[in-house]
């Protein structure tokens, strides 16, 4: 018998999506039948980077991160059997937003769905890719328009669906304060507004308002994150006031879902990632007036790879024991009146208005991204050092390192692999769609889309259109880039050394040494190869080989291994490649290939990513001399490496 005194719980999601589309299907079937009450799709990268499987660029990618979706016959298939007119289902997609969520209204109409009742959210937030997650294709401007377009469509057609996710989630990722964090996601979502108000006029504009939802991050500093979250239900209110004059109180509610912070989770001691998890969990659901809407959790072992069915589960199950077993529900608000929490929350909202009153002055977000990027950076370079210096305790890697074997590991090694075949049947079942689709009906599609974005009519109709035509992931994206052209974002790494040279000293010395060895500047090329666009680490190497006074050259992410070894050949004495998306062989394997063509297969090459032991044991065999994983937190210890690698002295030695 249902308690109803208790409020309604949370919606209980995992974010999940691997392999293939009848995988995934399979994966959030298991995952419903266990209590999971709406679906949280993760997509591959060459789906969110707008590439179809059997691009050059998606070689190793497909089916990694998440689930590759080339068609509508793909879509389908992860769909089958799920109705999705009952069905509450979030898409993390952002650059290719409009035409998944246009794929994914195809198979509703298909399953016979009242497409007005459909109930979910697509993230189409292009903003915050080009500051933290990098899966953004079409530069900034263009591209704030197509969230626009995708508001305004489902406004009309889809009411019930949230079309945009403001997600300070990669924020916080990338190294955000928690006042970073408040202003720079509600300074994206200023911006849309902005993008909106011309479009939907009155009363239909406080509605469009009351449907913009936030996605956010929950660190360990579990207290300051309860607080952050309240400062954001009462700035929220305060913008829709003040700038826009939205006056039904329903749609200036605050509405989030969260996952908790994946940047935090270790892999030393990987167990203890679940007492991370529940802490911070309860950042975002202690607090009545300021409790998530949607709650997805990370698994225990993401710092080491891919989680398997049970560890999403274990996830799920802290989820529901927290909402049904406990009596959290059945109280008001716990943190009304709580003189520390409100002083918190007031010093939070100070900060984040000053920071806000900045990127206003700048012209707004759009305008501001350099700016933001770079304060990213900084921020991550400060957090980083923190650990180094042992000011910030991490259990397990900095302090209590002393550990028994965990038991949890298993002949697996804690995680689920990718069966690499799986990338050549996505192939194959992409040719045959296209061998068996109209060819004309897809031309005539195409072009449909072409005449109404350069008309400056909405995308949606005619993305549509095209998913029912059977055009592809690819082809979409690829008019969209013809027409708006393609964007590479700041890096947030520039030239100058920052003031950060505590503790640089005597590896400066060491540069400096082996430069004068070397006859001029140690150099070294950071290299983002594949779709990855998880830049963090690269970006840190960068920032602090730079204060190292190294020579640097790291022209951001999303590389091919060709334009990474002409970058080689303009002198660099080490090559540091980031992979963190799991397709680390075969693009080392082609970066190594190519560097001996090139002739320069004596330059040290060395690998960053989230890579198992018996990968390490491989790389190093193709001959890669040093490969780094999330344990490997102490950067000076890899710049003396970098200076080891490079001098001349110990290559004469050897």
């Amino acid at each position: 018998m249902t308690d109803t005194s208790r409020d309604t719980p949370w919606l209980i999601r995992t974010y999940a999506g691997h392999s293939t589309a009848a995988a995934s299907n399979a994966l959030y079937r298991g995952n419903l039948a266990k209590g999971q009450t709406g679906l949280s799709v993760a997509f591959d990268l060459p789906t969110q980077t707008g590439y179809d499987s059997d691009h050059v660029l998606a070689r190793g990618e497909v089916g990694k991160v998440g689930v590759p979706v080339c068609h509508l016959g793909d879509m389908r298939t992860l769909f089958d059997g799920i109705p999705l007119e009952q069905m509450n289902t979030s898409m993390t997609i952002n650059a290719t937003a409009p035409w998944l969520l246009a794929l994914y209204i195809a198979v509703a109409e298909e399953q016979g769905a009242d497409v007005a009742q459909l109930t979910g959210t697509v993230q189409n937030d292009l903003i915050k890719e080009y500051l933290s997650r990098g899966t953004y294709i079409c530069p900034p401007e263009p591209s704030l328009r197509m969230i626009g377009d995708v508001a305004e469509y489902c406004l009309t057609h889809v009411p019930k669906w949230n079309p945009m996710n403001v997600c300070s989630y990669h924020l916080q990722e990338a190294g955000a304060t928690p006042e970073q964090e408040l202003a720079f996601a509600l300074g994206t979502a200023v911006a849309v507004l902005d993008e909106l108000r011309p479009r939907v006029l009155g009363a239909e504009f406080e509605r469009m308002v009351g449907r913009i939802s936030f996605f956010v991050n929950a660190g360990i500093r579990f207290v300051t994150e309860m607080c952050k979250m309240r400062a954001f239900v009462d700035l929220w209110d305060e913008i829709l006031i003040e700038r826009y004059g939205v006056e039904d109180a329903k749609y200036r509610r605050f509405r989030y879902g969260v996952q908790v912070n994946s940047l935090g989770l270790t892999e030393q001691q990987p167990e203890n990632n679940v007492y991370r998890i529940l802490l911070e969990m309860l950042a975002v659901t202690l607090s009545k007036n300021a409790r998530a809407r949607a709650v997805q959790l990370p698994a225990w072992n993401e710092a080491l790879g891919l989680p398997r069915p049970w560890d999403q589960q274990w996830s799920m199950r802290m989820q529901q024991i927290l909402a049904y077993e406990t009596d959290l529900l059945e109280y008001d608000d716990l943190f009304d009146g709580n003189p520390a929490v409100e002083r918190k929350v007031a010093a939070l909202k100070e900060a984040a208005r000053a920071e806000l009153a900045n990127l206003d002055a700048m012209g707004g977000a759009i305008r501001a991204i350099d700016y933001m990027k770079g304060r990213l950076v900084e921020s991550n370079a400060a957090r980083v050092g923190r650990i180094e210096r042992e000011e910030t305790t991490v259990v397990g890697v900095n302090r209590f390192t002393g550990t028994e074997p965990s038991p949890l590991m298993g002949e697996d090694g804690g995680i689920m692999t990718v069966d690499p075949g799986v990338e050549a049947e996505q192939v194959g079942r992409l040719e045959a769609w296209r061998a068996a689709r109209d060819g004309a009906a897809v031309k005539d599609a195409l072009a449909a889309l072409r005449a109404a974005v350069r008309d400056g009519k909405n995308v949606m109709p005619a993305s549509i259109a095209c998913a029912k035509a059977g055009v592809t992931t690819g082809e979409w994206a690829g008019e969209m880039r013809a027409i708006h052209g393609e964007y590479r974002a700041p890096t947030g790494v520039s030239h100058a050394r920052s003031n950060m040279t505590q503790g640089l000293d005597e590896i400066r010395e060491a540069v400096d040494a082996v430069s004068d060895r070397l006859g001029r500047r140690l150099k070294l090329l950071v290299g983002k190869p594949g779709l990855d666009g998880h830049s963090n680490g690269a970006e840190q190497i960068a920032f602090r080989a730079r204060d190292c006074g190294m020579d640097i050259e790291y022209a951001g992410i999303r590389l091919t291994p060709e334009q990474i070894v002409d970058a080689a050949a303009r002198g660099a004495h080490v090559i540091g490649l980031s992979i963190l998306s799991g397709s680390h062989i075969p693009l080392v394997e082609d970066v190594l290939r190519r560097l001996e063509m090139a002739g320069l297969s004596e330059t040290p090459v060395i690998v960053g990513g989230i890579i198992p032991e018996d990968d390490i044991a491989r790389l190093r065999g193709m001959g890669v001399s040093k490969v780094y994983t999330p344990k490997d937190f102490a950067l000076n210890a890899i710049m003396m490496d970098i200076v080891t690698l490079a001098d001349p002295a110990n290559l004469a030695a050897e």
